[in-house]
C-alpha cells in the first residue's frame, strides 16, 4: 500500500487523484487529520485514516502495512515545523515502510533567508541518516503563490511588492505528476532530488508583463523597501510575524535562490511544464 498525507490538501488531493489513476483503490492510504474531509475518497475504495504529525501516536495506525508514505511537509511556520515533519519520518521508518518520499524545496538550504528552507534541509539531512530509502522532492516554488501577490495589481493597476528576483513558478498539478510517478516507479528518483522546477524564471516585472497581456490593463511594478511594505501590510491586517515570514521569501529571491531551473521536471512528467502564463490565466479567470 502507498500512503499519502495531507491528502485533503492543494498538492496532496492531486497526488491522490493521479495514483488513483494508476492503481487500485485498495492499494492507495491516506493520512488526514480530519477523515470527515476525506469522505470522498473512503467512497472511492481508499483507505482513509487520522493522522496528525503533532500527535505522532496517531501516525502509528495511519502508516500500518504501508510500502511507502510520501509525507507532504507540515504546513507550520516556525520550529514546530520541523519538529512535525521529523515525527512523520519517524513514524514512517518505525511502521517499516521500503522508502520514504518527503516534498522538499528547491531552495532547501541551512543558510537560506526564507525561513522555509532550514527547516527542509534539516529534514533532508535526518532522512539521509535513517538508513531507509529515500525521495527528497525538492519542488519548484508553487505558482499559485502568485495570486497572493496579483491579486490588488488586478483591481489598481499596479502589482506593489519589495524588491524581488528571478523564481521558477512551478504548478502544483505538475508536481503532483511527479509525486505520483515517484511513487509507483521505483528507481526514478532517489535521495535528494534536482530542483523539479518549469523551464522559467521570472521576476514580478516580468510577472506584470505578462498580467498586461493577459487582462489588456497596464500592470505597472512598483517596488516598496522591506520596512515600507512591511508597515503597509500590517496596517492593512496582515500580522507582523507573517510580513516578516513573507520579506523572508522577497530576501531570498533577491539573493537568487529561487532563480534555478531544471530539466528533471519535464523529463519525469514526458512534457513541457505549466507555464507561468497559463497559471496566472487561471488566477485572473477565476477573479
Amino acid at each position: 500500500m502507498l500512503v499519502v498525507t495531507g491528502a485533503t490538501g492543494q498538492l496532496g488531493s492531486q497526488i491522490v487523484d493521479l495514483l488513483l489513476d494508476r492503481l487500485p483503490p485498495e492499494a492507495v492510504g491516506v493520512s488526514v487529520r480530519d477523515v470527515d474531509k476525506a469522505a470522498g475518497l473512503a467512497e472511492r475504495g481508499v483507505r482513509v485514516r487520522a493522522g496528525d504529525f503533532t500527535d505522532p501516536a496517531t501516525l502509528e495506525h495511519a502508516f500500518e502495512g504501508a510500502e511507502k508514505v510520501l509525507i507532504v511537509s507540515a504546513a507550520i511556520r516556525g520550529a514546530g515545523a520541523l519538529v512535525a515533519n521529523r515525527a512523520a519520518v519517524d513514524a514512517a521508518r518505525a511502521a517499516g515502510v521500503k522508502r520514504i518520499l518527503y516534498t522538499s524545496h528547491q531552495a532547501a538550504s541551512r543558510d537560506s533567508l526564507f525561513a522555509p528552507q532550514p527547516t527542509h534541509a534539516a529534514a533532508e539531512e535526518h532522512l539521509a541518516g535513517l538508513g531507509v530509502p529515500f525521495t527528497a522532492l525538492r519542488n519548484g516554488f508553487y505558482a499559485s503563490t502568485l495570486s497572493y501577490s496579483i491579486g490588488a495589481a488586478l483591481e489598481t493597476g499596479q502589482l506593489v511588492a519589495p524588491a524581488d528576483g528571478p523564481v521558477s513558478w512551478t504548478a502544483h498539478s505538475d508536481l503532483a505528476e511527479a509525486a505520483a510517478i515517484a511513487m509507483v516507479e521505483e528507481g526514478l528518483l532517489d535521495g535528494v532530488t534536482p530542483a523539479l522546477t518549469a523551464t522559467e524564471a521570472l521576476d514580478l516585472e516580468a510577472v506584470a508583463g505578462i498580467l498586461t497581456g493577459i487582462t489588456g490593463r497596464a500592470i505597472t511594478r512598483v517596488v516598496l523597501g522591506d520596512d515600507e511594505w512591511k508597515a503597509d501590510a500590517v496596517a492593512h491586517g496582515m500580522p507582523a510575524a507573517a510580513a516578516e515570514f513573507t520579506l523572508g521569501m522577497y530576501r531570498a529571491a533577491r539573493r537568487g535562490e529561487f532563480a534555478v531551473t531544471d530539466p528533471t521536471l519535464e523529463t519525469l512528467i514526458g512534457r513541457r511544464p505549466t507555464s507561468v502564463r497559463s497559471v496566472l490565466e487561471a488566477i485572473v479567470s477565476q477573479r
